[in-house]
């Protein structure tokens, strides 16, 4: 997964004009918006999840319970990276994201 984009990390006021030019209605943008960030929500988790596994214990003593420092770096650096929903918009507003509303589709007659 890309990540790495060049979303902002911070809270910026948007146009709401550019999210409605979009689609026509700025709820139906923020829609789009929502399910995007949940879909790359779950692709960071996954990835995450993934690199964390390589340093599981999986014996049953807690006492040795230690931490890892490669283990923390990974977690802090995901930590750092911008928010699904900041990804999303940026996304969004670069016309990088596919979408489509089954209601508005035109029925083609032969």
């Amino acid at each position: 997964m890309e990540h790495k984009k060049q979303a902002s990390t911070t809270t910026i006021t948007r146009d709401l004009e550019k999210m409605d030019r979009e689609t026509g209605n700025v709820y139906e943008s923020v829609a789009i918006l929502s399910k995007r960030a949940n879909q790359i929500a779950s692709e960071m988790k996954e990835e995450l999840n993934s690199k964390l596994e390589e340093f599981a214990s999986y014996s049953d003593n807690l006492e040795e319970v230690f931490e890892n420092r490669e283990q923390i770096e990974i977690s802090r650096y995901y930590e750092k990276l911008p928010k699904p929903s900041l990804i999303a918009t940026q996304e969004f507003l670069e016309h990088q994201i596919y979408y489509r509303n089954p209601g508005k589709a035109e029925t083609k007659t032969p």
